[in-house]
C-alpha cells in the first residue's frame, strides 16, 4: 500500500511574513507581470514591473494589480512611485511583459530616486497614449490604457502591505503580427507573443509549450 505523501502545514498567525510571501510566490504561479508606466502631476515618468496581477471583469472591463509598500533608500517604509503616480492622477498603462524585454522588465524593478526615470536610465521609449497622459512603452508588443476604478488598502501602513488597484480598461494596442483568425472573432496569438512569468524567487517562466482543453458543456 503505497503512503499519503507528508505536508507540512504553515499557519500564517505564526509565520514570519517573510516567508509567508515566499511561500505565495512560490505557490501561486505562474503569475503574468504587468509593466506599468506612470506619470506624476509635473511630469515625471515612471516604470516598474508589478506581478500580483491579473483580470477581473470583461463587463466593465477591468484589471488588478497589487502594489506593496517597500523600504525606502533611508530604510523607511514608503509608498511605490507608481502607486504615489496613480493615486495623483488617476490613470496608468500595463505593458505586456515578453521574452524580448525580460532584462530590461528586470532591470526597472530597481529603486531609482522619484525625479528618475527609468525611461531615461535604460534607454525606453515612451510613446504618447490616446486617452490618457500616461505614456506607454513603445517597445512592448501590447499596451493597456487604464483610469483608476478604485483603491483598496490592504493590511496596515507596514512593509509588505498594499493597494490593491483596479484599473478600467480605456483601450488596447495591440501589434497586428500577434492577431490570428479564431471564429468571428481575432485572437492574440500566445505562441507569437511570448509572454514571460514570474515564479517563485528569482525565477522567471517562458510560454513554450501549449495544450488546448475544450470546456465541457
Amino acid at each position: 500500500m503505497n503512503s499519503k505523501p507528508l505536508r507540512k502545514l504553515y499557519d500564517f498567525s505564526q509565520i514570519d511574513p517573510g516567508l509567508g510571501y515566499r511561500l505565495m510566490v512560490g505557490a501561486i504561479v505562474p503569475r503574468p507581470v504587468a509593466w506599468i508606466s506612470t506619470i506624476s502631476p509635473d511630469g515625471k515618468t515612471n516604470l516598474a514591473p508589478f506581478s500580483f496581477f491579473m483580470g477581473v471583469s470583461s463587463t466593465p472591463p477591468c484589471i488588478a494589480v497589487s502594489i506593496t509598500r517597500k523600504l525606502g533608500l533611508d530604510r523607511n517604509v514608503v509608498e511605490k512611485d507608481t502607486f504615489r503616480n496613480i493615486l495623483s492622477t488617476r490613470e496608468f498603462v500595463v505593458n505586456v511583459s515578453t521574452e524580448e524585454n525580460a532584462d530590461l522588465i528586470n532591470a526597472t524593478s530597481i529603486d531609482l530616486e522619484y525625479e528618475e526615470s527609468e525611461f531615461d536610465a535604460f534607454g525606453l521609449t515612451p510613446e504618447p497614449s490616446v486617452f490618457i497622459k500616461a505614456p506607454r512603452v513603445a517597445e512592448s508588443p501590447i499596451q493597456i490604457e487604464c483610469v483608476l476604478e478604485k483603491s483598496i488598502e490592504i493590511g496596515d501602513d507596514g512593509i509588505g502591505s498594499s493597494h490593491l488597484i483596479i484599473g478600467r480598461i480605456k483601450a488596447m494596442h495591440v501589434r497586428e503580427d500577434l492577431l490570428t483568425a479564431s471564429g468571428p472573432y481575432l485572437d492574440i496569438d500566445v505562441q507569437k507573443l511570448k509572454p514571460i512569468s514570474r515564479l517563485g524567487g528569482q525565477e522567471w517562466g517562458k510560454t513554450r509549450e501549449v495544450f488546448t482543453l475544450k470546456r465541457p458543456k
